[in-house]
C-alpha cells in the first residue's frame, strides 16, 4: 500500500477531500466531462491492484475537480467474492484514508427487500447488517485508527439529511433503510430473504459493509447509497440476474448522477 500510496501522491497535486465508490451499473460518471479533465489512474498501474473481473466495474481512479470539490471516482471496487483477501477488498479506503480523503460516499447495486421499495428507486443507508463471516479489522491493527473503532453512528446522519435535502430539491424519492451484505456471488435463496427481512434488512447486496467499517476507522465521515436493482428472491416470480441488475443501474444513472451532483456542490 505504502508504494500505491507514493504513486498516487506524485501523480496528483492536490488532496481530494471525497472519495465517491461507483457501485454496478453506476460508473457513468467516471466518464463525465469532469472526469475527462482529470487524472484517471488504472487500478492496474497500482501495486497488488488487480484488474476487475465483474462487467460493470471499470476498474480506475479519476481524480477532478467535480462541482467545486477535489474528488477521488472510484469506478469499480474489488470484490470478497472474486476470492480477493479482505485487506484488498479495502485497501481503496486505506489510501483514501492516508491520503486526506473527509469524506466518502459507497454506493451498490442492491436487491429490495422491503416489498414498499420498488426496483430502480435509490435508498440512502442508515445502517447495516455484516453477513460477510469476518470483519475487515481482524488481524493486526492498522493505525492510527483504534483497534475497537465505535460502529453506533457508521453512516453519518447529517451527511444523510443532506441527501434527502437534496433529493427533495430534485423531485426524487429517495429511500432510507438497511442494507445487509453477504459475499456472493450466489444470488439468496427465498428462504434466505425471508429471514434476512426478519432481522430488518430492506436491501441486500455483496459489498459497501467491509469498506463502510474500514473508512469509519479511518476516521472519515460515511455516505451510502443502494440502487434497488431488483427484488430480493422469491418476492417475485423470476429469477435473478447480473444483467437485470446492469438495466437497472443504467435506469436509474441520470437521476442518480442528479442527486450525487447536488450532494457534492451542497457539502459544507
Amino acid at each position: 500500500m505504502t508504494t500505491a500510496l507514493q504513486i498516487l501522491q506524485s501523480k496528483v497535486p492536490y488532496q481530494p477531500e471525497l472519495a465517491i465508490v461507483l457501485g454496478s451499473g453506476l460508473g457513468a460518471l467516471a466518464d463525465s466531462a469532469e472526469a475527462r479533465n482529470g487524472i484517471t489512474i488504472p487500478f492496474t498501474d497500482l501495486p497488488g491492484f488487480p484488474a476487475p473481473t465483474v462487467e460493470g466495474h471499470g476498474g480506475k481512479l479519476v481524480f477532478c475537480e467535480f462541482e467545486g470539490r477535489n474528488v477521488v471516482l472510484q469506478a469499480g471496487r474489488f470484490h470478497f467474492y472474486e476470492g480477493h483477501p479482505m485487506p484488498l477488498v479495502v485497501s481503496p479506503m486505506r489510501l483514501y484514508g492516508r491520503l486526506g480523503v473527509k469524506t466518502v460516499m459507497l454506493t451498490n447495486a442492491a436487491g429490495a427487500l422491503n416489498p414498499a421499495f420498488g426496483v430502480g428507486e435509490l435508498m440512502a443507508l442508515t445502517d447495516h447488517i455484516n453477513f460477510f463471516g469476518t470483519n475487515p479489522l481482524i488481524g493486526p491493527n492498522v493505525g492510527p485508527g483504534p483497534r475497537f473503532p465505535d460502529m453506533t453512528a457508521i453512516y453519518d446522519a447529517e451527511l444523510r439529511s443532506h441527501l434527502l435535502a437534496c433529493a427533495q430539491q430534485l423531485g426524487q424519492t429517495v429511500r432510507e433503510g438497511v442494507y445487509l451484505g453477504l459475499t456472493g456471488p450466489s444470488y439468496e435463496t427465498p428462504a434466505e430473504i425471508r429471514a434476512f427481512r426478519l432481522l430488518g434488512a430492506d436491501a441486500v447486496g455483496m459489498s459497501t459493509v467491509p469498506e463502510a467499517i474500514v473508512a469509519r476507522q479511518e476516521g472519515m465521515r460515511v455516505a451510502g447509497i443502494s440502487c434497488l436493482c431488483n427484488m430480493g428472491a422469491g418476492i417475485l416470480p423470476q429469477a435473478l440476474t447480473h444483467k437485470e441488475v446492469l438495466e437497472a443501474g443504467a435506469a436509474a444513472a441520470g437521476r442518480f448522477e442528479a442527486l450525487i451532483r447536488a450532494f457534492v456542490r451542497g457539502l459544507v
